[in-house]
C-alpha cells in the first residue's frame, strides 16, 4: 500500500464522491417528488391517469439505469443536448422516480381503509387526509425499503462514468489508468463509497427512531 499515492489523488476522489453524492441526494429528492405523482395517478380513478403511470413505471423500472443514461445523454429527443451533469441527474431521476413510485404505492395502499373512512366521517377534506394520515403513516411503513431503495441508488450512481460524468468511479479509473495501482486507487474509492453509504444508514436508523419516539408520544 503505498500511501504516497493515497495522499496524492484523495483530494481529486474527494471531490468526486461530492459529485457522486450531490447527483445523488438530488435524484432521489426529484424522484421522490415524481414517484409521489405516479402513485397518486396509479390510485386514481382516472383510467388515462393510470395507464400513463402504469406505462412509465413498467418502462423505466424495466430499462437497466446504464440505458438510460444513454439514452438521455446520446439520443434525447427534439435534438435536445444535455451535459453530462444533467444527463446524469435527468437519467438517475427518471429511474429513481418509477421505483419510488411503487415503494409510495405500497405504503399508501397498506393503510386501512376504516381510517380513511373514519375521516371521511369526521368531516376531512381530501388534503386534511393526505397530510393528517396518509403521509405519516405511508412514511412509518415504506422508511426502511424507502432508504435502501436510496442506497442502492447512490451505488448505481458510479455508473454515472460511462457517460463522462467526472464522479468518485471516473475520477478512480483516471487515477488508476495513470498508476495502474488498483489498491491505492479503488481501495479509497471503495471506503469513500463506504462512508456514503454509511452515512444514509445512519440516517435511516436515526429516522426510524425519531419515527418510534413520535408514534408513541402520539
Amino acid at each position: 500500500m503505498d500511501w504516497t499515492i493515497v495522499k496524492n489523488i484523495f483530494p481529486d476522489l474527494l471531490h468526486g464522491a461530492g459529485t457522486t453524492f450531490l447527483i445523488s441526494i438530488l435524484s432521489i429528492v426529484l424522484g421522490t417528488l415524481a414517484g409521489f405523482l405516479l402513485s397518486l395517478m396509479r390510485l386514481s380513478h382516472v383510467k388515462a391517469l393510470k395507464a400513463i403511470a402504469f406505462f412509465y413505471t413498467w418502462l423505466f423500472r424495466g430499462l437497466p439505469l446504464l440505458v438510460i443514461l444513454f439514452l438521455v445523454y446520446y439520443a434525447a429527443p427534439f435534438g435536445l443536448k444535455l451535459s453530462a451533469f444533467y444527463a446524469g441527474l435527468l437519467g438517475m431521476s427518471l429511474n429513481a422516480a418509477a421505483y419510488k413510485a411503487e415503494i409510495i404505492r405500497s405504503g399508501l395502499l397498506a393503510i386501512p381503509k376504516g381510517q380513511i373512512e373514519a375521516a371521511e366521517a369526521v368531516g376531512m377534506n381530501p388534503w386534511q387526509m393526505m397530510w393528517q394520515i396518509r403521509i405519516p403513516q405511508t412514511t412509518r411503513i415504506i422508511l426502511p425499503i424507502y432508504i435502501s431503495n436510496s442506497i442502492a441508488l447512490l451505488k448505481g450512481s458510479a455508473q454515472l462514468s460511462v457517460i463522462t460524468v467526472p464522479d468518485l468511479m471516473l475520477r478512480a479509473q483516471t487515477h488508476y489508468s495513470s498508476t495502474y495501482m488498483p489498491l491505492e486507487t479503488l481501495g479509497t474509492a471503495s471506503l469513500l463509497y463506504l462512508i456514503m453509504t454509511s452515512a444514509m444508514m445512519a440516517v435511516q436508523a436515526w429516522s426510524e427512531k425519531k419515527l418510534k419516539i413520535t408514534q408513541k408520544l402520539t
